[in-house]
Formats: structure tokens, C-alpha cells, sequence
């Protein structure tokens, strides 16, 4: 498991993290999950701090649900139908209350490829979201079954059925919101429980972890990532779920994706602007605040073999050709 800095310790006591969360048995396929309470009503099911992978059965994101008079809410159904299986296993020890929906937060395969086996429960997502499953679902079934075999035996990808519109709503007592933003995909989903302080962030927040960019807008994330700060500072937001990486209170995973970003985009315009070619930009060095992030070889790979070319094509303008005069 990747190194953390020691400056953060006393964040993962305060928020009872533990290596443990993330182990699974592979021999038994039995991703161990166990559902964690941050908040009144409020649970997390937390993934690996990594890429996908055999070891941790591409099990790298983290799941929930807010559980209430009013039934049960999940977030994220996982990479698979075992784990969505597991997921609701899991569940089923911690609370009582019967599913009434199933919302997954982006297109990303871990959001919903567990849809399966949440058949018998309404399942929803943005509509942007639902079209790119619809397109996308069966490649991202065929690449995690490459990278992870017999974790996903059975699984055949299922889009969310419903679509969720931004909106605020009572959940037995509490008061939560659908917000929608756009960056980390064109259609992103976030839910903020106004009565805890809880927020879902989706893909939108990284921590300890590189960021993940196939569907990416930077502008738009960078103006996300802005507004969820505020939600934070002005003290709407107090403990963060992201999809990938720890929970945590204030504004730590927030400020590490966007500083990420911001350098992402900065060596990618100074180098095409210097001529490089992609292989040239590969070989740079990371600063020393990235090297202990999980993932950080593969993502930084993938996150410039992904927008490269556009920042390459920003460098030659737009030729005009010239008028054809008559003779």
C-alpha cells in the first residue's frame, strides 16, 4: 500500500481509518466489505487507495448509503456483481430499512457495474450519465474483466433505469440535495445532507490518490472544485466523501485534486508550447508533493496520453484557406 505523509495521521485517527477496510480474500473472492458510520444514518463502505487490480479485486471505490424512516438511499453500486452482491450484504448487518433507490454518480464502470445485482430496486443517474453507460458499459466490462478475471465472474453491465434531477428533498429527517456539476464527466453528481454536513462528491474529489481523466474537463472541474470549497468554508460541507480516497473533514481532498489539475494543465501547455513530443512529456519528473499518492505512474501516464494531443493541436492555429479570385 502506498506511503502516506505523516502530517495526515492524526486525520485518519480522528476519522477511524484503518489498512484493514481494504483487505480482501482473494482465494474465497470475498471483497470482506464493511460499512463504516461517518454521520446519524450515514455509512461508507471505503475501496483500496489504488488503481484496479487482481489484488484488490478492482475494488477501488468507496460506496454508501443514508439509511432512514424514509428507507434507504445507496450511492454507487461498485466495480462488479459479486461486489454489488456483497454490497448488499453488507447493508443488510448494519441497518433495517429497505432499499427505495439506487443512484449511481457518474458513467465510471465502479459506479454501477454492481447494478446487477440490484435488480429489484429502482436505479438512477443523471441523464448525460445513463447515455454514456448505455455506450460505454459493455467495454468497461470487457477492460475489468482483463484486469481483474474471476472478481467479475457473471457481471453483464446494467445502466440506472430512472433519471435524478438536482433538486432538495426530505429523507426521514433529513434534508438532502441533488446537485449537478461537470468536469470530472459532462454530467456529474454530487448529494449534500444539509442535516449532517455530509457530502457525496463522486469522481469530482480525489484524495491521496491521481486523479482519474478519460471523460475530463478541466475548465469546468477546476469551476466544480471551486464550488464545493465554498460549500465547505462557508460550513455547508464538514466531512467529504470522495469517490476515491479517504474520507475526511475540511478541505483536503479538494485542495490535492486541484492542485493537481493545475499542474497537470501547466506542464501540458508549457510543453507543447516547447515542442514536445508525448514521450518527452512522460519522462519529466513529479514534484515531490505527488510522489507518495496512490497510482500516481499509471494515472500520470494515462492523464497525459489522454489530453496531450488536445494541448499539441492548441499550438498550431486554425488555417484559412485562401479565397479562390476569378480570372
Amino acid at each position: 500500500m502506498t506511503a502516506r505523509p505523516m502530517r495526515w495521521a492524526g486525520v485518519w485517527l480522528l476519522l477511524g481509518w484503518s489498512a484493514t477496510v481494504w483487505a480482501v480474500d482473494a482465494a474465497r473472492l470475498d471483497y470482506q466489505l464493511q460499512a463504516r458510520q461517518i454521520a446519524p444514518g450515514t455509512w461508507v463502505i471505503e475501496g483500496a487507495v489504488d488503481d484496479f487490480s487482481r489484488a484488490n479485486g478492482c475494488n477501488i471505490i468507496n460506496t454508501g448509503f443514508v439509511s432512514t424512516a424514509a428507507g434507504t438511499l445507496v450511492l454507487n453500486t461498485g466495480p462488479s456483481r459479486l461486489y454489488g452482491a456483497q454490497q448488499r450484504a453488507a447493508l443488510s448487518r448494519v441497518v433495517e430499512q429497505p432499499v427505495r433507490r439506487v443512484v449511481n454518480l457518474n458513467l465510471h464502470p465502479d459506479y454501477f457495474l454492481g447494478n446487477q445485482a440490484w435488480g429489484d430496486v429502482p436505479t438512477a443517474a443523471l441523464p448525460g450519465s445513463r447515455v454514456g453507460m448505455q455506450a460505454e458499459g459493455k467495454a468497461y466490462e470487457d477492460n475489468l474483466y482483463r484486469l481483474c478475471g474471476d472478481w467479475m465472474r457473471g457481471t453483464e453491465f446494467r445502466p440506472a433505469r430512472e433519471d435524478v434531477q438536482p433538486m432538495r428533498f426530505d429523507w426521514g429527517g433529513h434534508a438532502l440535495e441533488w446537485v449537478r456539476l461537470q468536469g470530472h464527466t459532462s454530467d456529474d453528481l454530487v448529494l449534500i445532507d444539509h442535516t449532517t454536513g455530509v457530502l457525496f462528491a463522486g469522481g469530482l474529489v480525489f484524495a491521496d490518490r491521481v486523479p482519474t481523466l478519460p471523460h475530463a474537463h478541466l475548465p469546468q472541474w477546476l469551476a466544480s472544485l471551486h464550488e464545493i470549497r465554498q460549500w465547505i468554508l462557508q460550513g455547508r460541507v464538514k466531512t467529504v466523501v470522495p469517490s476515491h480516497g479517504p474520507v475526511h473533514t475540511g478541505t483536503h481532498g479538494v485542495d490535492q485534486t486541484l492542485d493537481w489539475l493545475q499542474w497537470l494543465h501547466e506542464r501540458l501547455q508549457t510543453s507543447a508550447a516547447q515542442g514536445l513530443d508525448i514521450s518527452e512529456v512522460l519522462r519529466l519528473p513529479i514534484p515531490e508533493r505527488f510522489v507518495r499518492w496512490a497510482a500516481l505512474r499509471p494515472e500520470y501516464v494515462r492523464n497525459v496520453t489522454t489530453l496531450y494531443p488536445r494541448y499539441e493541436i492548441e499550438q498550431f492555429p486554425l488555417q484559412t484557406a485562401p479565397a479562390v479570385t476569378g480570372q
